[in-house]
């Protein structure tokens, strides 16, 4: 601490002087070869981050390209559906009947259109049903 420093003479202080510099030189270049290693570990572990956010955005471009197919898969396929939409619907009020729709076909009684006799419509009626069943 330099309090019994008071009887030493010259050169036992330079002796002295001559040691501390050595010690802080040797204290220095410990303290160097201790923050050169943690720098060249930072550099490392920072390269490695570097590379590790290169791979991610790799996959985040995947999977934005994926996305954007099936997005495009999905707009393709509602714009598909509403075609067929629109063109059920044209065709629905165009003839009143919706083409889709199962069709079930049954004979009736005929009404006649002019004043004709209901025995006559009666047999019109009566020979187109024997007619369907002979087919």
């Amino acid at each position: 601490m330099g309090e019994g420093l008071a009887g030493l003479g010259i050169k036992e202080l330079q002796n002295l002087e001559n040691q501390l510099e050595i010690s802080l030189k040797g204290v220095r270049m410990k303290k160097d070869h201790i923050l050169t290693n943690e720098i060249k570990e930072l550099h490392q572990k920072g390269n490695l981050v570097h590379q590790e956010n290169v791979e991610l955005h790799k996959k985040m471009d995947l999977v934005q390209k994926e996305n954007a197919v099936l997005l495009k898969k999905v707009y393709e396929a509602r714009s598909t559906n509403e075609d067929n939409a629109t063109t059920n619907l044209s065709c629905t009020i165009r003839n009143g009947f919706d083409l889709h729709a199962p069709i079930s076909l049954q004979l009736s009684q005929p009404q006649s259109q002019y004043s004709e006799p209901a025995d006559k419509a009666m047999k019109l009626g009566y020979s187109l049903k024997l007619m369907m069943y002979n087919i």
